[in-house]
């Protein structure tokens, strides 16, 4: 056993750890250290550190713009283009330039638990925040993805700090009076888009869960509108309900089937 653990127990490096008072040389130390409750201390350590540099490797995008001048930079997303019924869910949030916010990820990536943290903290602690609902009715009037362009631009908008640059999931958004880019897969490269796909996501589905006690029989609350297998059987057993896309299939079929019978 190295000569610097033998001065701590495993509980007492546990704390040191916690504390982040491990310096590099007692790392060493412990990383040699025979004991396998030390060892477990070591990996736990190597695991929270690479995920504290995936974190940080979010902020590039952010960190490009704010050397550019741009210090307000907001993050735009979308949750819930895919789904039978239910609104689309958009968001925008500025993020401050010091927050490190511990597991920050593409919120489909995170567990319910996971994503509703980060929720109150982003809530709590970014510079703006702005959350926009698109109904049924409207996507089925001007299609999905002009209800999503209009979403976003409505959310950037409303933020209560205008932004300098905004930084969009995978969208172009050629009407802004601001710097603006679209990047693929923004919501698992950038901390502001990330902050965003959380924050409408959260919004979407506690709306869902709410609808799940208006119309119980679709299982709203299990699939939050997707087109799973037990939503189809509850479509064709009850038909759709006012929140269901008409637009989409196979809710539009089983609608005009309904229509073609009531009229024989």
């Amino acid at each position: 056993m190295c000569i610097m653990c033998k001065q701590y127990t495993a509980a007492e490096l546990e704390q040191l750890f916690l504390l982040d008072a491990v310096d590099p040389a007692l790392l060493a130390q412990c990383r040699a250290d025979s004991r396998k409750a030390v060892a477990r201390l070591v990996r736990r350590h190597d695991r929270a550190q690479e995920e504290k540099k995936r974190v940080l490797a979010l902020y590039a995008y952010e960190h490009t713009a704010w050397e550019r001048g741009h210090a307000r930079v907001a993050g735009v997303d979308e949750a819930g283009r895919g789904p039978l019924a239910g609104p689309v869910s958009i968001a925008a949030v500025i993020l401050p330039h010091d927050l490190f916010l511990p597991k920050l990820n593409d919120s489909k990536k995170l567990s319910p638990k996971v994503r509703e943290a980060l929720f109150a903290e982003i809530q709590e602690k970014a510079i703006a925040v702005s959350s926009v609902l698109v109904d049924a009715k409207t996507i089925d009037r001007v299609n999905i993805y002009q209800a999503t362009i209009n979403g976003m631009y409505e959310a950037i908008f409303s933020l209560d700090e205008e932004p300098q640059e905004v930084l969009i999931d995978a969208v172009r958004l050629e009407n802004l009076p601001m710097d603006s880019q679209s990047i693929i897969k923004g919501d698992a490269k950038s901390a502001s888009i990330a902050a965003a796909s959380i924050i409408a996501k959260v919004t979407r589905d506690r709306l869902m869960d709410e609808y799940d006690k208006l119309y119980p029989e679709y299982g709203f609350a299990k699939h939050k509108g997707y087109g799973t297998a037990e939503h189809i059987a509850a479509l064709k057993k009850y038909g759709p309900c006012p929140i269901h896309r008409v637009s989409f299939e196979p809710v539009r079929s089983m609608v005009r089937e309904s229509t073609l019978h009531e009229g024989t």
